[in-house]
């Protein structure tokens, strides 16, 4: 099991910026896509951005035009770059790896957003 370990969370003023980054113990091609999700507590986890092995991008329409999610295959490394930050984005960030058979999570990453 490739273990996946977010960081780069934090608590950050409105309209600023912070980059997540996942760190795979493994190979990421082990996984046919890379995701980024998030949580509020009493809401359920939603996608935020993912991106397939051929690097292929999808954003939610509540991020588009402020969040960009890439990875680094030789590093085995998925980022999620958040910029104009506001508060309805407060939220635990988790990295997920899938494919047909996998599912795998990391411990999520809190991004609190306040002045």
């Amino acid at each position: 099991q490739v273990q996946l370990v977010e960081s780069g969370g934090g608590l950050v003023q409105p309209g600023g910026s912070l980059r997540l980054s996942c760190a795979a113990s493994g190979s990421i091609f082990s996984f046919s896509a890379m995701a980024w999700y998030r949580q509020v507590p009493g809401k359920q986890r939603e996608l935020v951005a993912s991106i397939t092995n051929g690097g292929s991008t999808n954003c939610a329409g509540s991020v588009k035009g402020r969040f960009t999610i890439s990875r680094d295959n030789a590093k085995n490394m998925v980022y999620l770059q958040m910029n104009s930050l506001t508060p309805e984005d407060t939220a635990v960030y988790y990295c997920n790896g899938r494919s047909v058979l996998v599912n795998d999570w990391g411990q999520g990453t809190q991004v609190t957003v306040s002045s």
